[in-house]
């Protein structure tokens, strides 16, 4: 496919999303990665579809949202990527108050909540310690797998008259008169009125080869992952300051807790935040406090033994919203990316936006938030 209507650039959830929209709408959709499917971000993903640790306001709107296309996505592409909807429970250390106005001003905007005192909290998390008093259940968080959620969309995409390369690496975008015109590869040149930048991490760069700009950096994150076992978590359970961890802009440091189970009877056990560039090194500091706080949530875990620990690169943006929509100076050049730890779970709802931009059709939501211009003047 020389001269598709469209190049999606990143086979990730989010990439794959868009291909699938766009498909949909009847574009003929190339997508291109440098490596395989899901050999970034997404395949170090947890496969998390929040709404519970969004504040309200435009990235709630569009999580809600992007939270039921997950399902009408899968109607549409079949059953095959473990998607759940187990519900989310979320308990406060100390004082619970910040976390129960949180619930209250969520249930305004369209969340549904259930308020927890102590014994409806372990008749749903029976493990969980004794000590926590009180927490809100969610029950519109999901869980998928998203490696196997990005390769069987991007098939769907393929047996409905689109193509997928791998290892192809984009050294050029191509740009005529201000709007782009293809892409050049290391497996040959392409030609499409449309490229969507969807590289995550990366896309800082690509955008950069369009001579624009956008400020999206890596935020390094461990996971950590258990032996198949017993089935002592029953939803994701977190600590309240992982919404603060995730809305802050330090570069240092931030842990919190982070636990839930697989149907694989893994338990994966999070959450770390830092911003060191794509260093990779493996730090057994924060494993040992990641562990450490997991257990102190569930005691029973410290008989469990540890199977393995990977890590992966979020990509940050400075106001922690994704960038949605074509860019400020190339026509043409659609991006869907920064959307750091939540890109699994706001990739329909993000592919929604640009296909209905794309079409200058009305969307479900104002994007404006989203746009790529507001970063016209800011650098990391």
């Amino acid at each position: 496919m020389k001269n598709p209507d469209a190049i999606v650039i990143g086979a990730g959830i989010v990439g794959a999303s868009v291909a699938l929209s766009l498909t949909n709408a009847g574009f003929k959709v190339l997508v291109i990665d440098r490596g395989a499917v899901s050999s970034g971000t997404t395949g170090a993903g947890e496969g998390n579809i929040l709404v519970s640790d969004k504040d309200p306001g435009p990235e709630l709107t569009l999580a809600l949202r992007s939270r039921d296309l997950w399902f009408e996505m899968q109607d549409d592409v079949g059953d095959t990527f473990e998607l759940e909807a187990k519900g989310g429970v979320v308990v406060a250390r100390n004082d619970d108050g910040p976390l129960m106005i949180l619930a209250s001003e969520q249930s305004n905007h369209g969340v549904t909540i259930q308020k927890l005192d102590h014994t409806s909290l372990h008749e749903l998390e029976p493990y969980l310690d004794q000590r926590y008093q009180s927490g809100v259940f969610y029950p519109q968080d999901s869980q998928c797998q998203p490696m196997l959620a990005a390769a069987h969309v991007i098939r769907t995409v393929v047996q409905r008259g689109g193509a997928f390369i791998s290892q192809a690496k984009v050294t050029r975008i191509l740009v005529n008169q201000g709007a782009v015109t293809g892409i050049e590869t290391t497996q040959g040149n392409f030609s499409a009125p449309i490229i969507v930048n969807a590289t995550g991490t990366w896309a800082g760069e690509l955008a950069q080869m369009a001579g624009s700009h956008l400020p999206i950096a890596p935020r390094k994150g461990f996971i950590l992952v258990t032996e198949p076992t017993k089935k002592y978590v029953f939803h994701k359970v977190y600590d309240s300051d992982y919404v603060a961890n995730v809305a802050s802009s330090d570069a240092d440091l931030q842990t919190s807790t982070v636990v839930e189970g697989t149907r694989a009877g893994t338990i994966l056990i999070g959450a770390s935040r830092e911003r060191v560039g794509f260093d990779g090194s493996m730090n057994y500091e924060i494993l040992r406090r990641l562990a450490a706080q997991a257990t102190s949530l569930f005691p029973v875990l410290r008989d469990v033994q540890l199977l393995r620990a990977y890590r992966g690169f979020r990509p940050y943006a400075p106001d922690h919203l994704p960038v949605i929509g074509e860019d400020a100076t190339v026509k043409g050049l659609w991006h869907s990316a920064g959307h750091e730890g939540a890109g699994i779970g706001l990739a329909p709802g993000s592919a929604a936006l640009i296909t209905d931009a794309i079409l200058g059709r009305e969307s479900f939501m104002d994007g404006s938030a989203f746009s790529p211009a507001r970063f016209e003047k800011v650098s990391l």
